[in-house]
């Protein structure tokens, strides 16, 4: 049975992150877990690919976590690539308004790097979603970045906000994935374990 299954054999599972759309796509899956984030210096080596890169923060997260024999660990990391640029998390406003700029009216791609690990194994793998914004005005930039404060987000949009409502006109791919967690994947993998 399913719900059995999905009780993964006595594991804990923790999630390492402090993303509450993190948080809240785990839940979904109706798994119970606990929240345990820990603090990284999100420094890559030069030369990686986008989806390494995504690869390699997600594992660089999970490092820090030394699992128990019963524990089964989840990290990621989202990156927002435009013309093979990452828009990381904007610190001010003009940030969000230039990296919102960059992305209006064309598709950009949003990869998102997950490592699941136990005391035994350990599994790196990405999603990539490719999501299409219509031209977004200076008056809509300066509402969005005022009233939903992206600083938290790369790319600085939530595709769940306001922003993503009104501004993208397509994705290919995974809706979660571009909020921070392609669950689907997440799922397939955690099932493997059980």
């Amino acid at each position: 049975m399913l719900k059995e299954k999905l009780k993964l054999k006595g594991k804990k599972l923790i999630l390492g992150s402090q993303s509450p759309r993190r948080k809240e796509l785990l839940a979904s899956l109706n798994l119970d877990f606990d929240v345990f984030a820990k603090e990284v210096d999100e420094t890559y080596p030069n030369g990686l690919s986008n989806k390494e890169i995504a690869e390699y923060l997600a594992n660089l997260k999970s490092i820090v976590f030394k699992p128990l024999s019963n524990e089964i660990i989840i990290t990621a990391d989202t990156i927002v690539c435009v013309d093979n640029e990452i828009l990381g998390k904007p610190s001010t406003k003009t940030e969000a308004s230039q990296m919102l700029k960059k992305l209006s009216a064309r598709a950009h791609e949003v990869i998102t790097g997950v490592s699941i690990k136990s005391m035994n194994n350990e599994y790196t793998f990405s999603d990539t979603t490719s999501v299409h914004f219509g031209k977004l005005t200076y008056d809509e930039i300066d509402y969005y970045i005022d009233t939903y404060k992206p600083y938290d987000k790369a790319g600085s949009y939530g595709i769940q906000e306001w922003i993503g409502q009104i501004g993208i006109t397509k994705i290919e791919g995974s809706y979660f994935n571009v909020m921070g967690l392609p669950v689907h994947r997440v799922y397939a993998e955690l099932l493997k374990i059980c």
